[in-house]
């Protein structure tokens, strides 16, 4: 993936993480506040990853 991808890929995941979360905390599932934690924290990864893939792309550029 792209380093594009990667942070729209991880934005929807950090967005959809919370939705879940916020269901689980209004209905008090801790299974789904527990899911949404886990895919909130993936999203923030994919987003730092394609964050990292920008800064080594900048390095090589400028060299």
């Amino acid at each position: 993936m792209g380093s594009t991808s990667d942070k729209i890929s991880g934005k929807a995941n950090e967005l959809t993480g919370q939705a879940k979360q916020a269901v689980g905390d209004a209905t008090d599932n801790r299974s789904m506040q527990a899911k949404g934690a886990a895919q909130e924290a993936k999203g923030d990864a994919q987003q730092a990853k394609g964050e990292a893939k920008d800064a080594v792309k900048n390095v090589i550029d400028k060299s």
